[in-house]
């Protein structure tokens, strides 16, 4: 099953997801959950060799989506042909090894999970990403030095640590070949059969179905995040599909005053990762308007803001820089 929070197929930055307090809440009562339940997720002490442990589509959410509100998911998108992962796989492997819990490797064959390939957005391998209390994030692409991914892996534990409150898992040597108890299932939530259908619909390309699963949400808790989350990226991707992107990138090239031609562009930049760009086309777009135009420029701003999360950083920056071109 696709992940809640990546249901734009890694197509959107996935850094700029969800909002790191929101995250941070979920990961503390995901672990507590666990510990209430007495599942083996909080504390209890692993092996060595479960810190590195191959991903199938089956298994991401149990395995991957579950595990990164404990730990820090660092994702190995490799192939068996794919020479450069034969240097890079081993070096995560013993990486992995050497930081004893403070995150976990998840291998993913890329030939085997085309589906999970598609979700990240990866063009080539070796891929890197890591997914931290539920969001996902891209750390490298191409067999990088020991001491860049050394330094990747430092910064994403110290973000896991102070923005989500991950301290890891307890290893044990002890513990190898000791199977480890199963998870307990925690309980549905109120709204997650029509949030389930939502993320199928997207899974099956029904665009207009998933907008109207997360507006059936928010009809009844007009106060839903992951509803009002999800919306804003359905109705982003039904924006632009279809879309001539050559023709809209044109377009927006060489009629700057063309206020459609923006919003269109915007979105594109949004879908294809570029944050800032998106942010900055429209807020330069609301400078240079008036009436109308400056209102509809505005409105679409505010709308990719939901996309990306109120409380993340670019978001925080450009409602900065719109207040000032406004007032």
């Amino acid at each position: 099953m696709q992940p809640r929070n990546m249901s734009m197929s890694g197509v959107v930055d996935l850094a700029a997801v969800k909002a790191a307090q929101e995250a941070k809440a979920k990961a503390e009562q995901a672990r507590a959950e666990a510990a209430r339940q007495g599942g083996g997720a909080a504390g209890a002490a692993i092996s060595p060799s479960s810190l590195v442990i191959d991903v199938d589509e089956a298994g991401f959410e149990r395995e991957v989506l579950q595990r990164s509100t404990e730990v820090p998911v660092v994702i190995d998108f490799w192939a068996e042909w794919c020479e450069p992962c034969k240097q890079l796989s081993p070096l995560l492997e013993r990486l992995a090894q050497e930081y004893n819990g403070r995150f976990l490797l998840a291998k993913i064959d890329v030939d085997a999970n085309q589906m999970l390939m598609q979700q990240f957005g990866v063009q080539g391998i070796p891929a890197v990403f890591a997914v931290v209390a539920g969001q996902a994030l891209p750390l490298f692409q191409g067999a990088a030095p020991e001491a860049q991914i050394r330094q990747t892996l430092d910064q994403l534990i110290q973000v896991g640590e102070e923005r989500f409150g991950l301290t890891g898992l307890a290893v044990d040597p002890a513990a190898e070949g000791q199977q480890a108890p199963a998870a307990a299932e925690v309980p549905a939530g109120p709204y997650d059969a029509a949030l389930e259908a939502a993320v199928r619909a997207l899974d099956a390309g029904d665009l207009p179905g998933a907008v109207q699963a997360y507006k059936n949400v928010l009809s009844d808790d007009p106060a839903n995040t992951e509803a009002k989350l999800g919306l804003a990226q359905a109705e982003l991707l039904q924006r632009v599909q279809g879309l001539d992107a050559q023709k809209v990138r044109k377009d927006a090239a060489e009629k700057p005053a063309d206020v459609a031609a923006q919003i269109a562009a915007a979105d594109l930049d949004l879908v294809g990762g570029h944050v800032e760009d998106a942010f900055g086309r429209l807020i330069e777009t609301v400078r240079r308007t008036a009436g109308d135009d400056r209102d509809a420029a505005r409105v679409r701003l505010l709308e990719l803001f939901e996309v990306v999360g109120a409380d993340e950083p670019r978001v925080m920056a450009a409602r900065t820089a719109l207040a000032r071109v406004l007032f």
